[in-house]
């Protein structure tokens, strides 16, 4: 049997302890194992910029009955989200159209009607929101949930695309599902203010460069085309707005003469320059704070 020489054994110990500290270091600085995810612990999640779920446990959210001045496309998606609820076909929606009335929040509101009027035994319906700058790992996102027992609405909002950005290649491939095909048990829902996606400017400036003008500008168009549902948003008028407003004042209780709300909540307009649910709420934020009252 050999030893060590005393050399060799003596250069040993050097090494080891600097061995020590360099697996130590790397054990350090490998990412930390993800922990298992409850998809029971909450009924709505942010899709991560690391690529993982995390839960919501409150939702901002408007309840549906507060959403005055859109009935049609109110019942429209409501319908829609019922279907894909029940197992049914539905379609992806496209929610377009003015500012501040209402898009985002009657996605939200709409998941939160069907999941409390669902039966008894029934798994609640999934809502997971994307933001805009993640939608390249949409196609993960899909890959996720496909096969899980819940459905789910992935919803991003204030979708658009600017520029040389093309990002929205990742969107249409998740939409159409690639050889996969999209997961059953997934729609998608987007708010925008553009009804194709994509700034006037940036189809101009697609017809001005492109060796076949047509070819380019349909082939980013056609991303609007991946919903089967288009839902059109428009400014209200002055009687929808003040509408909203006796909706937040019956529905909060607050205790205002009638007649100062309504011309307060039309200066307020004017002094924005817009009427919309989005005005009428920080109208009636404002009203409630002067109050003294809380908003539940």
């Amino acid at each position: 049997m050999t030893s060590t020489p005393p050399a060799d054994r003596a250069m040993l110990d050097a090494i080891l302890p600097v061995l020590e500290r360099i697996a130590a270091a790397l054990e350090r600085s490998a990412p930390a194992a993800k922990p298992a995810l409850d998809l029971n612990s909450a009924d709505a999640f942010l899709w991560g910029s690391d690529r993982r779920l995390i839960p919501v446990p409150k939702v901002n959210r408007v309840e549906i009955d507060l959403l005055t001045g859109i009935d049609r496309a109110r019942d429209i998606l409501v319908d829609n989200t019922t279907r894909f609820a029940k197992g049914l076909p539905a379609n992806n929606a496209l929610l377009w159209g003015a500012r501040g009335m209402g898009k985002s929040s009657l996605v939200k509101a709409a998941h939160t009607r069907i999941n409390a009027e669902r039966a008894e035994g029934e798994l609640p319906m999934k809502l997971v929101e994307i933001h805009r700058e993640d939608i390249e790992a949409l196609p993960d996102l899909m890959a996720t949930l496909r096969g899980d027992a819940h459905r789910w609405i992935v919803f991003c909002d204030d979708l658009s695309f600017d520029g040389d950005d093309t990002s929205y290649k990742s969107l249409k491939t998740a939409l159409d599902g690639g050889i996969e095909g999209r997961p059953d048990n997934v729609l998608f829902y987007a708010t925008s203010n553009r009804r194709h996606l994509l700034a006037r400017e940036m189809v101009e400036n697609e017809r001005s460069t492109a060796i076949n003008p047509g070819e380019a500008v349909e082939e980013k168009v056609s991303l609007s085309d991946r919903f089967g549902l288009w839902l059109g948003f428009h400014k209200c008028s002055q009687d929808e707005y003040l509408a909203m407003i006796r909706a937040y004042v019956e529905r909060h209780g607050l205790k205002a003469d009638p007649d100062t709300v309504r011309a307060e909540a039309l200066e307020w307009a004017t002094t924005r320059g817009s009427r919309s649910g989005r005005t009428a709420f920080q109208f009636i934020q404002d009203l409630a704070g002067r109050l003294g009252q809380r908003l539940d």
